[in-house]
Protein backbone atom coordinates (compact mmCIF):
# COMPACT_ATOMS: atom_id res chain seq x y z
CA UNK A 1 0.00 0.00 0.00
CA UNK A 2 1.34 3.50 -0.74
CA UNK A 3 1.08 5.67 2.51
CA UNK A 4 1.56 9.25 3.56
CA UNK A 5 2.34 9.90 6.80
CA UNK A 6 0.98 13.22 8.60
CA UNK A 7 1.33 15.24 11.53
CA UNK A 8 3.05 18.31 13.06
CA UNK A 9 6.80 18.58 12.04
CA UNK A 10 7.65 18.28 15.88
CA UNK A 11 7.12 14.56 15.08
CA UNK A 12 9.87 14.31 12.27
CA UNK A 13 11.73 11.20 14.39
CA UNK A 14 9.15 9.75 14.81
CA UNK A 15 7.82 10.25 11.11
CA UNK A 16 11.39 8.47 10.18
CA UNK A 17 11.01 5.76 12.44
CA UNK A 18 7.39 4.99 11.24
CA UNK A 19 8.56 5.06 7.61
CA UNK A 20 11.10 2.58 8.38
CA UNK A 21 8.64 0.51 9.71
CA UNK A 22 6.05 0.48 7.68
CA UNK A 23 8.68 0.19 4.93
CA UNK A 24 9.75 -3.06 6.51
CA UNK A 25 6.42 -4.07 6.34
CA UNK A 26 6.45 -3.48 2.63
CA UNK A 27 4.72 -0.36 2.08
CA UNK A 28 5.59 2.35 -0.13
CA UNK A 29 6.02 5.49 2.08
CA UNK A 30 5.78 9.23 1.86
CA UNK A 31 6.16 11.90 4.74
CA UNK A 32 7.52 16.12 4.66
CA UNK A 33 10.93 16.47 4.10
CA UNK A 34 13.74 16.59 6.73
CA UNK A 35 15.35 19.18 4.89
CA UNK A 36 14.48 22.31 3.33
CA UNK A 37 16.35 25.32 1.41
CA UNK A 38 15.90 28.16 3.26
CA UNK A 39 16.00 32.02 1.65
CA UNK A 40 20.00 32.08 1.08
CA UNK A 41 19.52 29.07 -0.95
CA UNK A 42 21.31 26.85 2.23
CA UNK A 43 19.85 23.42 3.55
CA UNK A 44 18.53 23.96 6.88
CA UNK A 45 17.11 21.33 9.03
CA UNK A 46 13.55 20.92 8.85
CA UNK A 47 13.11 21.58 12.90
CA UNK A 48 15.05 24.63 13.02
CA UNK A 49 12.55 25.63 10.29
CA UNK A 50 9.78 24.78 12.33
CA UNK A 51 11.14 26.99 15.16
CA UNK A 52 11.79 30.04 12.74
CA UNK A 53 8.21 29.96 11.63
CA UNK A 54 6.82 29.96 15.10
CA UNK A 55 9.52 33.05 15.71
CA UNK A 56 8.37 34.82 12.51
CA UNK A 57 4.50 34.66 12.12
CA UNK A 58 4.22 38.22 12.55
CA UNK A 59 6.46 38.70 9.41
CA UNK A 60 3.94 38.19 6.85
CA UNK A 61 7.17 38.93 4.01
CA UNK A 62 9.70 36.69 4.88
CA UNK A 63 10.85 34.07 2.99
CA UNK A 64 8.98 31.33 5.45
CA UNK A 65 5.80 31.79 4.35
CA UNK A 66 6.43 31.02 0.69
CA UNK A 67 8.61 27.69 1.66
CA UNK A 68 5.37 27.18 4.00
CA UNK A 69 2.95 27.43 1.14
CA UNK A 70 5.57 25.08 -1.00
CA UNK A 71 5.99 22.67 1.47
CA UNK A 72 1.69 22.72 1.96
CA UNK A 73 1.43 22.05 -2.03
CA UNK A 74 4.63 18.93 -2.07
CA UNK A 75 2.31 17.10 0.63
CA UNK A 76 -0.85 17.61 -0.97
CA UNK A 77 1.04 16.32 -4.19
CA UNK A 78 2.12 12.98 -1.71
CA UNK A 79 -1.68 12.87 -0.49
CA UNK A 80 -3.21 12.36 -3.89
CA UNK A 81 -0.35 10.13 -4.69
CA UNK A 82 -1.23 7.47 -1.92
CA UNK A 83 -3.52 5.04 -0.88
CA UNK A 84 -3.88 6.09 2.82
CA UNK A 85 -2.63 8.59 5.25
CA UNK A 86 -1.41 8.10 8.39
CA UNK A 87 -1.63 10.57 11.46
CA UNK A 88 1.15 10.07 13.33
CA UNK A 89 -1.07 12.57 16.37
CA UNK A 90 1.55 12.31 19.51
CA UNK A 91 0.31 14.23 22.45
CA UNK A 92 1.50 18.06 22.16
CA UNK A 93 0.36 21.14 23.95
CA UNK A 94 -0.70 19.38 26.72
CA UNK A 95 -2.90 17.86 24.34
CA UNK A 96 -3.81 14.20 24.14
CA UNK A 97 -3.49 13.09 20.19
CA UNK A 98 -3.11 16.62 18.87
CA UNK A 99 -4.17 17.26 15.45
CA UNK A 100 -3.17 20.97 14.27
CA UNK A 101 -4.26 23.08 11.62
CA UNK A 102 -2.12 21.94 8.86
CA UNK A 103 -2.90 18.20 9.48
CA UNK A 104 -6.48 18.93 9.76
CA UNK A 105 -6.17 20.47 6.02
CA UNK A 106 -4.48 17.14 5.00
CA UNK A 107 -7.24 15.01 6.22
CA UNK A 108 -9.55 16.92 4.51
CA UNK A 109 -7.86 16.58 1.45
CA UNK A 110 -7.46 12.58 2.17
CA UNK A 111 -11.44 12.22 2.76
CA UNK A 112 -12.22 14.24 -0.55
CA UNK A 113 -9.92 12.14 -2.45
CA UNK A 114 -11.76 8.88 -0.80
CA UNK A 115 -8.25 7.97 1.14
CA UNK A 116 -8.38 5.73 3.99
CA UNK A 117 -7.30 7.86 7.10
CA UNK A 118 -5.32 5.82 10.31
CA UNK A 119 -4.61 7.57 13.22
CA UNK A 120 -2.41 6.51 16.30
CA UNK A 121 -4.67 7.41 18.75
CA UNK A 122 -7.91 8.53 19.64
CA UNK A 123 -9.65 11.79 18.10
CA UNK A 124 -8.17 14.53 20.52
CA UNK A 125 -10.42 17.18 22.71
CA UNK A 126 -10.30 20.26 20.37
CA UNK A 127 -12.98 22.84 19.14
CA UNK A 128 -12.91 20.64 15.81
CA UNK A 129 -13.33 17.37 17.29
CA UNK A 130 -16.76 16.87 15.12
CA UNK A 131 -14.68 17.60 12.14
CA UNK A 132 -11.93 14.82 13.03
CA UNK A 133 -15.01 12.21 13.58
CA UNK A 134 -16.59 12.87 10.40
CA UNK A 135 -13.66 12.26 8.79
CA UNK A 136 -14.30 8.52 10.06
CA UNK A 137 -10.24 7.81 10.64
CA UNK A 138 -9.10 4.47 11.75
CA UNK A 139 -7.50 3.94 15.13
CA UNK A 140 -4.82 1.73 15.42
CA UNK A 141 -2.55 0.74 17.70
CA UNK A 142 0.24 -0.72 15.98
CA UNK A 143 1.32 0.21 12.31
CA UNK A 144 1.03 -3.61 11.08
CA UNK A 145 -2.73 -3.05 11.68
CA UNK A 146 -2.64 -0.67 8.53
CA UNK A 147 -4.36 -2.82 5.74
Amino acid sequence: MKITICGSIVFIDEMLAAKQELEALGHEVKMPPTEIIDGDGEPLDVKTYYQLRKEGVNNPSAWLWDKKRDLILNHFGKIEWCDAVLVLNHDKNGVAGYVGANTLMEMGLALYLGKRIYMIKDIPELSYKEEILGMKPIIISELKDIH
